[in-house]
């Protein structure tokens, strides 16, 4: 028998809300309250958790169908007129779209939101052609354009509430797997401002997505040997939290950064920029070192590209060797 078109995917690994279903009923929740928002799907609601929002608001839901340009570009149109429009697809397409996501929406101040699932290595049995390892760096060079990639599911639930409250373009994360529950409740998510989980004075972790829970466990792994490390939830991408950076920078001397998205342009970049700019310290750069992904289980790709809770504690063991005595 046929799966209903309305149906939840099936997840990978153990059970619990991934960040695109926490999207799709968080979107969906606010959609009630809010006329103006519409979301425009490229034939995967499934897969976005855009098929909370098509069941409730099916009269709000526009199925472009898989033709990610023009989907951009009447997201453009929509926001022209007074709607607050959702664009879902996968990391990847949106990366198709990106010259109308720069002229169509950014160009133009349109406010759309696009709200991008299956990012990175945690994609898993797709394969590196359809993980997204650089779409970090590609929409935080677009003049204008927001980057938010949030934690956990209460974290996604909070930041498409500000997306939608927000006044222009904003380029957004969610992710595949079940992700691990970081916060009991959040009710201050404010873009541009990065969230400290943890206080510690040798060494400061930031993360976004995926990589917060595993350098809150990285920090465990620290502590056991006397060292203290903070952790900050760096949800926003762009605009960077520079007060923030320069505060930790200066109480920690040490910077260790962990992203599920290529070291070169995303969060690393943005952090190693802030801190050349306002207080320079010793920094490492925990992510996929420039490289294609590959096809396995979400944990498994973690342990062989590095982005496991014990090789954030080592990135951080070799910053704090590097600081100056």
């Amino acid at each position: 028998m046929a799966a209903s078109p309305n149906a939840a995917p099936q997840l990978i690994g153990t059970s619990g809300d991934s960040l695109r279903e926490a999207f799709g009923k968080a979107l969906a929740d606010l959609a009630d309250r809010d006329p103006r928002i519409v979301v425009l799907d490229a034939d995967i609601a499934g897969g976005t958790g855009a098929h909370h929002f098509r069941t409730r608001h099916r009269d709000r839901f526009i199925q472009c169908g898989i033709a990610e340009q023009n989907m951009m570009a009447m997201a453009a149109g929509l926001a022209a007129t007074g709607h607050v429009p959702v664009v879902t697809t996968f990391a990847v397409f949106c990366l198709r779209a990106i010259e109308q996501a720069r002229l169509s929406i950014a160009y133009a101040r349109r406010n759309v939101k696009i709200v991008a699932s299956h990012p990175g290595i945690d994609v898993g049995p797709d394969g590196g052609s359809a993980q997204a390892l650089e779409d970090l760096a590609a929409f935080r060079a677009i003049p204008g354009m927001t980057v938010l990639s949030p934690a956990d599911p209460l974290d996604m639930a909070a930041a498409i509430e500000a997306a939608i409250a927000f006044d222009g373009p904003i380029y957004m994360r969610t992710g595949r797997s079940p992700a691990t529950r970081i916060y009991e409740r959040r009710d201050d998510f404010e873009i541009g401002k990065g969230h400290v989980l943890r206080d510690g004075k040798d060494v400061a972790i930031i993360a976004c997505g995926v990589e917060v829970a595993r350098a809150l466990a990285a920090a465990d792994l620290l502590a056991n040997d006397g060292i203290a490390a903070s952790v900050v939830n760096m949800a926003t991408i762009k605009p960077i939290d520079h007060a923030l950076l320069e505060e930790l920078s200066a109480r920690t001397g040490a910077i260790v950064t962990a992203e599920d998205h290529n070291t070169l342009g995303g969060l690393g970049g943005a952090v190693a920029e802030s801190l050349a700019l306002h207080r320079p310290c010793p920094a490492e750069f925990v992510g996929v070192r420039d490289q294609f992904g590959r096809s396995g289980e979400p944990g498994e790709l973690a342990e062989l590209f590095g982005l496991t809770a014990p090789a954030i504690a080592a990135a951080a063991r070799r910053v704090i060797a590097r600081k100056s005595p």
